[in-house]
């Protein structure tokens, strides 16, 4: 059955089947020939209470949080400060490329949206200055992936609703790694630009007047951070309470910054949450059904006994677990695999001892390494979208030092857990 499953999986989702309808799909299949229940009559009670968590309401409130930031003109404000503290680096505009990536990563909760925000404000700027295309795409691209580890993340809240893991112990437990992750993307452009000067473009300066003066542009993005992550561990709010309270001051810094939010605006605003949202629902309620499907067929039982057959260390199965991910993570989108292998993975990883907070840190870094590797890494397909010429293998070959560095964070993760545990277990 297990085989089954995984190649109907893949195979349904090479057609082109939309992933929600793939897992559902599934599940109706896993009960009608692997279950002796019928399975089919719990359909809608297990969508309605996969659906009728309070948790989940926090996806569309960080999505729209995300949308006002993008279309209010926030992020041109927050590129062009960083641009005058980075600039003079080695690889000048790529490092606020980055920044600007990991600050608005703290605020929408989203990869795509935040490679789409960076990409949409930096790629005239390349053109104009004459950048290497390969390395300043792939900067973009990589730098987009932080939104889902550094919190709030859309992902980790799915990954916390699907194990019944501590929401804000999982946003603490991505802090630090996301961070070190993004000093090591500057490092490593820094190097790469101090021994091919041509691949950074010209270096600039600025006085210290216009850089201080330009700080103010950064405290609409500060403050939301501040407000939102503070009050969760403050112990003030809910990350869905923390969420609203955040749409709520994004819609007051986008009214205050006068770049306006018409009703032309926030409408496109509540559009597009409306279409992520939807299709993230869409796919944990199947995921759910499928997983329901399952555990009702006896897999849970099949794979716990083909794990005990195999003669794997704890170690070594968690070695084949991330080498799964590796693989699949080249031809899933990552929201559909995480919700399609969560359930079948995390209780066989907490079963060997290991802390589901730590793992799922883990697999966020191994989902944000899918980002960015064809032939269905999503930042690619946005940051490429944005560009007036040149070719797909350009963004993909400038990704490439990047997915390095997601490597080495891997490695580290598993060889020093406290990365990730420290901060969760000091708050």
């Amino acid at each position: 059955m297990i085989w089954t499953v995984a190649v109907s999986l893949l195979g349904l989702m090479a057609l082109s089947i939309p992933v929600g309808i793939v897992l559902f799909v599934l599940g109706i299949g896993v009960g009608q020939f692997y279950s002796a229940f019928p399975l089919l009559r719990g359909l809608g009670q297990v969508v309605w209470s996969s659906s009728a968590s309070a948790t989940l309401i926090a996806i569309p409130l960080f999505v729209l949080l995300g949308e006002i930031l993008v279309r209010g003109g926030v992020a041109a404000r927050t590129y062009g400060a960083l641009d005058k503290w980075l600039s003079w680096l080695p690889g000048g505009l790529v490092h606020a490329n980055i920044a600007t990536a990991t600050m608005f990563s703290a605020t929408s909760g989203s990869s795509v949206a935040t490679a789409a925000t960076v990409a949409t404000v930096a790629m005239p700027q390349a053109e104009r200055l004459n950048y290497d295309p390969k390395l300043f795409s792939g900067a973009i691209a990589a730098g987009g992936t932080l939104g889902i580890l550094i919190p709030p993340s859309i992902n980790l809240i799915v990954y916390g609703f699907l194990t019944e893991t501590s929401i804000p112990q999982l946003f603490s437990a991505g802090l630090v790694p996301g961070v070190l992750m993004a000093l090591a993307f500057v490092a490593v452009t820094a190097a790469i630009c101090a021994v091919r000067p041509d691949l950074g473009g010209p270096s600039r300066r600025f006085s210290w007047g216009e850089r201080l003066a330009s700080l103010v542009q950064l405290v609409p993005i500060v403050i939301l951070f501040t407000v939102v992550i503070g009050s969760i561990y403050a112990g003030w709010a809910t990350p869905t309470e923390s969420a609203a309270i955040g749409v709520a001051i994004a819609a007051l810094i986008a009214v205050g910054l006068g770049e306006g939010l018409s009703l032309r605006t926030l409408g496109a605003a509540l559009i597009g949450t409306v279409r992520i949202s939807a299709m993230i629902m869409l796919v944990i309620t199947g995921a759910y059904f499928l997983n329901f499907a399952m555990t009702s067929a006896g897999l849970g039982r099949e794979l716990g006994a083909l794990i005990r057959d195999s003669g794997l260390s704890p170690f070594g199965t968690l070695l084949l677990v991330v080498a799964l991910y590796l693989v699949l993570g080249f031809f899933i989108e990552t929201l559909s695999l995480m919700v399609a292998t969560i359930p079948i993975v995390v209780p066989i990883i907490a079963g060997l001892g290991y802390d589901k907070v730590w793992f799922g840190v883990l697999m966020i870094v191994l989902i944000e390494m899918a980002l960015i590797t064809p032939p269905v890494g999503l930042n690619l397909f946005v940051v490429q979208s944005t560009r007036r010429s040149g070719t797909m293998n350009e963004v993909i070959l400038g990704a490439i030092p990047y997915v390095l560095v997601m490597l080495c964070m891997i490695a580290a993760l598993i060889a020093l857990p406290s990365l990730a545990l420290w901060l969760p277990s000091h708050l």
